[in-house]
């Protein structure tokens, strides 16, 4: 996340306006929910352990052990649980 000095990119009405409720602090605004996109979106970073967990539970219905995933995927038997009882995808 980049820094931005407001004095530079804001209204002078619209600065003091803001110093009534902040000042010499790091303020953060938000992106509109418009402009909001989830984790990975972009990077496919979410595909890919979308795609990852799609094998995971095809692989347990097909009879692989919660053990033997773990040790295949390098996750927690835990973790597996969780990804083959969802009831997502």
């Amino acid at each position: 996340m980049k820094s931005v000095k407001a004095n530079e990119i804001l209204p002078d009405e619209l600065l003091i306006e803001l110093q009534k409720y902040v000042q010499g602090e790091t303020l953060y605004i938000p992106k509109a929910k418009k402009n909001y996109r989830k984790w990975g979106s972009l990077s496919g970073g979410r595909k890919a352990i979308d795609e990852r967990n799609a094998s995971l539970k095809s692989k347990f219905n097909l009879g692989q052990t919660i053990d033997q995933l773990a040790d295949e995927y390098f996750l927690s038997t835990e973790t597996i649980k969780k990804i083959v009882y969802s009831k997502n995808n």
